[in-house]
């Protein structure tokens, strides 16, 4: 079979080889986290078993895909050169460190719409498999604008600015969800029923002698935490184009940040309240890419090293800050979720 066109064709500026390499590691990793692991999990459950992850197993899957990140965070440098790969490495961190954001509201939905916690790793799953599209149809869009119009980045940094400083004034909005205008024009269309059916999210009722098809709150829950994730990309996209505008660099950093999201949320869902000071932390990154963006406009680029250090350097500070901030007294017990 002749492969040889993988070399010579291009896709957004890069060989189609790489982008080829790029999604068969992203299905190789959800094909062992969904197929090989959730088949040993299944296969291991005690009958009275609900099947949650664990805080432990959480941990380490996670672990395990922030490694495989790194490597190939390493791989990006070692090809395409060392702005490429800080800039991978940076995109990365700031996408992982919003998506700490992301858990909570989704932990939220969840609580509104009482998923249990074994239903939630379902809802976590198609969520995911959504976002992977969602992104690159909203980075292919981000391309698009940011190529043909130069002035576009000069909305980005005005957006990421003042972004930055709303949340730095604790300016975010409460999340009451019965008043989610989403939410009410999905009640007022569909049918909906009045319980969960198991990991359906759409069955059939007899209703006056005549199926019909019903959602589930299952299904609403879904298009919610879908909808979150469109709500954060507002805030990621611009981030990510101001650290750099090569769309295979944006893309892959914001993926990999996310495919350890299912693995991850178990964890940080019950410990969310100890990263009480990564929001302001958060909000400082994104004020200082905000003016790296004006900088790099009318002064030329900044050196790569010098926002690589300067975001993690605030993400770590804001992590260290919370857990120190919010340690339980000595003697008593960790507060529970």
């Amino acid at each position: 079979m002749d492969l040889s066109f993988l070399t010579v064709t291009e896709w957004l500026g890069k060989p189609a080889w790489m982008w080829v390499m790029f999604l068969a590691v992203v299905v190789a990793l959800m094909a062992f986290d969904l197929g090989v692991l959730e088949r040993r999990r299944k296969s291991r459950l005690a009958p009275d078993d609900d099947g949650v992850m664990g805080v432990g197993q959480s941990l380490w899957l996670s672990a395990f895909y922030i490694a495989i990140a790194l490597i190939y965070g390493a791989w990006v440098w070692l090809t395409l050169g060392r702005e490429s790969g800080m800039a991978f490495y940076t995109g990365f961190a700031l996408e992982k460190a919003l998506a700490l954001d992301n858990v909570f509201v989704i932990s939220l939905i969840f609580a509104f719409f009482a998923i249990p916690l074994k239903l939630q790793r379902r809802v976590l799953l198609w969520g995911i498999l959504g976002v992977i599209v969602l992104r690159a149809v909203m980075i292919g869009l981000g391309t698009a604008l940011v190529t043909q119009f130069d002035w576009v980045l000069w909305i980005f940094g005005a957006f990421l600015l003042f972004t930055g400083v709303k949340m730095l004034r604790g300016g975010d909005e409460e999340h009451d969800f019965s008043n989610n205008r989403l939410l009410v024009w999905l009640k007022g269309r569909l049918r909906i029923t009045d319980e969960l059916h198991g990991e359906r999210f759409i069955v059939k009722q007899t209703v006056g002698g005549r199926v019909r098809t019903f959602a589930t709150p299952l299904l609403l829950a879904l298009i919610m935490v879908e909808t979150a994730d469109v709500i954060f990309a507002v805030d990621s996209i611009p981030a990510i184009f101001a650290i750099t505008q090569d769309p295979f660099i944006v893309y892959t950093s914001n993926i990999f940040a996310i495919l350890g999201l299912r693995a991850l949320y178990f964890a940080l869902a019950a410990m969310v309240h100890r990263f009480k000071y990564l929001q302001p932390a958060l909000s400082l990154v994104l004020v200082f890419i905000g003016l790296k963006i004006f900088y790099a406009q009318l002064w030329g680029k900044l050196d790569p090293a010098i926002s690589l250090g300067v975001t993690l350097s605030l993400l770590a500070g804001g992590v260290i800050v919370s857990l120190i901030k919010t340690r339980p007294p000595a003697g008593e017990p960790p507060a529970s979720v």
